[in-house]
């Protein structure tokens, strides 16, 4: 007879975020958010914003605080350093608790290899 017996929690899970679209943002944003609670409490959840999409960690984005408030659930926000250094984006600039990554492709590419899920939505 086999038993069942508890495992660590698995690797967290990785959302990839490419586009400048606000419409966008605000979809993984709420995709985000119905996957923290899905996996709560164990959910360790990244989103690793690269390229066009960098607008959303920027002032004047119309989601500063809806992903404020992901970041108090528990929610790390990777920002690509390659894209800040093209658009000329300094650390300063960007919503305050975000990481900066060296590269946000190399990124997700890293955690797949260390087993977390991926999703683009």
């Amino acid at each position: 007879m086999k038993h069942v017996t508890e495992t660590a929690a698995p690797p967290g899970v990785v959302v990839h975020l490419d586009e400048a679209d606000p419409a966008k943002h605000a979809a993984v944003l709420r995709n985000v958010s119905n996957l923290i609670a899905a996996l709560e409490p164990e959910a360790e959840v990244e989103l690793v914003v690269h390229g066009p999409a960098i607008s959303l960690l920027l002032p004047g984005s119309p989601h500063t605080e809806t992903l404020q408030a992901l970041q108090q659930r528990g929610l790390t926000v990777d920002a690509c350093n390659n894209t800040l250094r093209s658009e000329h984006i300094t650390p300063e600039q960007l919503t305050p608790g975000a990481v900066i990554v060296p590269s946000g492709v190399a990124h997700l590419v890293l955690r797949q290899r260390e087993g977390w899920a991926y999703l683009r939505p």
